[in-house]
């Protein structure tokens, strides 16, 4: 496996700390691990500079234990380790959120806090609208540079899901290095690639505005009459 490490220069650890001090409200993380994990004490790790980072109370780091807290495995929807969680497993990282993942992952907390998610409006009534189960997988690499706007972009139509209630739509981040069974599931040849309900349907950045139709058209089951969208600002394994 591709030896994967939490590892921040001085200025980026500098600006981690400079914008979590503007957070508003207190994040939950919740971190999934297990005793032969390659890469869960990296893992939590990263979770432990995230919360001495923030001010004092602003981030709450939960540790669970494959052995000892299955039932909460079960609840999140959590079957892989590590595995990191925010909303309650709304929004979930399988696989460590390192490299550029970091960035992606420090906004989607700065955003939680904060109470905003950016989307358009028009965007949020269509989530909080949703029908149907909608499980989005956005297949990344710690080195990708167009992957943690990708994973923003779906965790931030999952924090509005589940901000208007719903709840119906989990953004699944999946580190391919660590999960090369679910990249090769979806014959991922570059990241970020996403799949909406097991349909592989982008490669690339995509746009707010083809993402919602393509939840759209997952959300009356017709995810499949959708034609897969090359965006070209991919990048490979």
């Amino acid at each position: 496996m591709y030896p994967i490490k939490f590892e921040l220069s001085d200025d980026e650890e500098n600006d981690t700390r400079e914008t979590l001090s503007e957070m508003v409200d207190p994040v939950e993380i919740h971190v999934f691990v297990s005793n032969n994990c390659s890469t869960c004490e990296e893992t939590m790790k990263l979770a432990e500079f995230i919360k001495d980072s923030a001010p004092e109370g602003k981030i709450i780091v939960k540790v669970f234990d494959k052995a000892k807290n299955q039932a909460i495995f079960e609840k999140e929807g959590v079957r892989r380790v590590p595995t990191v969680t925010l909303l309650d497993g709304a929004i979930k990282y399988t696989g460590i959120p390192a490299g550029e993942e970091f960035r992606g992952f420090i906004e989607t907390i700065m955003r939680i806090s904060e109470g905003e998610s950016g989307l358009e409006d028009e965007t949020a009534e269509k989530l909080a609208n949703l029908s149907k189960n909608i499980y989005v997988e956005v297949i990344v690499t710690p080195p990708c540079p167009y992957c943690p706007y990708a994973a923003l972009l779906s965790n931030m139509f999952a924090f509005e899901s589940w901000k208007k209630g719903s709840g119906k739509y989990v953004s699944d981040i999946v580190e391919a290095y660590e999960n090369p069974d679910m990249a090769d599931r979806y014959n991922v040849q570059s990241v970020p690639t996403i799949a909406i309900n097991d349909v592989k349907v982008f490669i690339g950045l995509p746009v707010e505005e083809d993402f919602i139709n393509y939840v759209e058209y997952a959300d009356l089951g017709e995810i499949e009459k959708m034609k897969m969208k090359d965006y070209g600002d991919a990048t490979g394994l």
